[in-house]
């Protein structure tokens, strides 16, 4: 038996995110693993109070989904494309954090490990914006794999 069966990534799009993809990719490969992508749309994190409410409703929020949408079909090719089996979930809505959501869907997956990009930041940016990859850390049951850029590591 393989010591990783089920492997979760979380995607946002970002070349933290992509390296994050490509190592769980390596990882199921070497192991025999599936993986499940998840995305969530973080409704909030985009308003901007310009908008009115329907047109947030009718417009923003149906792109946001498209997007996620074609972000986890693009990474559920990549996967396939080397040979690992992927399935993947769009999260929208609903109360919670990034971090909820990310820790629930590693329970529901029985994942046996959690594979993210971190986008590294430090100090005051961190404090401002918070870390989800720190909170996923914190509170997941099962190991958690944080891969940076060597761009973000080399940064002061």
């Amino acid at each position: 038996m393989s010591i990783y069966q089920q492997i979760l990534v979380p995607i946002d799009g970002s070349l933290t995110s992509d390296k994050a993809l490509d190592e769980a990719i390596r990882l199921a490969r070497l192991t025999g693993a599936r993986l499940r992508l998840i995305h969530v749309v973080d409704e909030l994190s985009y308003v901007n109070g310009f908008e009115s409410a329907m047109n947030y409703i009718n417009e923003i929020i149906p792109l946001m989904r498209a997007a996620g949408e074609k972000l986890l079909a693009d990474g559920r090719q990549r996967a396939m494309d080397q040979g690992v089996s992927a399935d993947s979930v769009l999260i929208e809505g609903g109360s919670g954090r990034i971090f909820d959501h990310v820790t629930e869907q590693a329970r529901r997956a029985n994942a046996d490990l959690i594979v993210l990009g971190s986008h590294g930041r430090r100090g005051i940016g961190r404090v401002l914006l918070g870390s989800d990859a720190e909170q996923i850390i914190r509170h997941a049951s099962v190991p958690v794999l944080v891969v940076r850029t060597s761009e973000v590591a080399a940064q002061p």
